[in-house]
């Protein structure tokens, strides 16, 4: 466990979401990518670090889909374990076959907490299916509680100035989802299922059409049914 702390000191700020994300692959080498995920409110979620592009990837489709083992994991306050992602796809059908199609085939999510207070996901991937084994599992949730305690500790040491580095924020997709309900006068939950439907449908990223609601390149009338 000492390899975690370790990066955070080798690994300076900006990098500091990445080197735990890496950590994680090598102190578990049954899974094959990682990700760092901080929550908000239902529509508010920032990619602290990722250990590929294919982990950014996966936590950008369930951010778009709105469903997914991360999204069950921050609603159920408790890890959620999917060794095999098409026998388990019923509980999120779209993301499943999105997932499928990016060659993902298990997923293990935990919480990052620190004691009441949950921050978000430490989630480990892997493109072939099957159960981690029991002390993996156990080795994960102990990893969780350190990078919660990590980034934590990270936080308070720049005392709010300057908080962890997101490698992908989402901040576009929370004004573009504010403009959409001030001028359509729906609620926010609505406007961000607007967003998303669109983007579904266009099958897109929910970041670049809310960049383009922004810039006016997404003329709002096409979202308004």
């Amino acid at each position: 466990m000492q390899q975690v702390f370790e990066c955070r000191t080798a690994s300076g700020r900006a990098e500091l979401g990445q080197a735990l994300c890496a950590a994680c692959v090598r102190m578990l080498p049954d899974v094959d990518a990682a990700a760092l995920v901080f929550y908000g409110d239902s529509q508010t979620r920032e990619l602290v670090g990722a250990s590929d592009p294919w982990a950014a990837g996966i936590e950008e489709a369930q951010y778009t889909l709105g469903e997914g083992p991360g999204v069950e994991a921050v609603a159920a306050g408790g890890p959620v374990l999917v060794p095999d992602l098409t026998a388990d796809g019923v509980r999120w059908p779209v993301f499943a076959a999105s997932g499928q199609a990016g060659d993902l085939a298990a997923a293990f999510v935990f919480p990052l907490q620190v004691g009441a207070i949950l921050l978000g996901t430490l989630a480990l991937y892997r493109r072939r299916p099957g159960a981690l084994p029991a002390e993996f599992v156990v080795e994960a949730a102990v990893l969780a509680d350190l990078v919660s305690q990590v980034l934590l500790a990270q936080n308070e040491q720049m005392g709010g100035e300057e908080q962890v580095r997101m490698e992908t924020s989402y901040q576009d997709v929370n004004m573009a989802t504010g403009m959409l309900a001030a001028q359509l006068r729906i609620s926010l939950e609505e406007a961000l299922l607007r967003l998303r439907a669109h983007a579904f449908a266009a099958d897109r990223s929910i970041l670049d059409v809310a960049r383009d609601v922004l810039v006016r390149r997404l003329p709002l009338d096409q979202l308004a049914d």
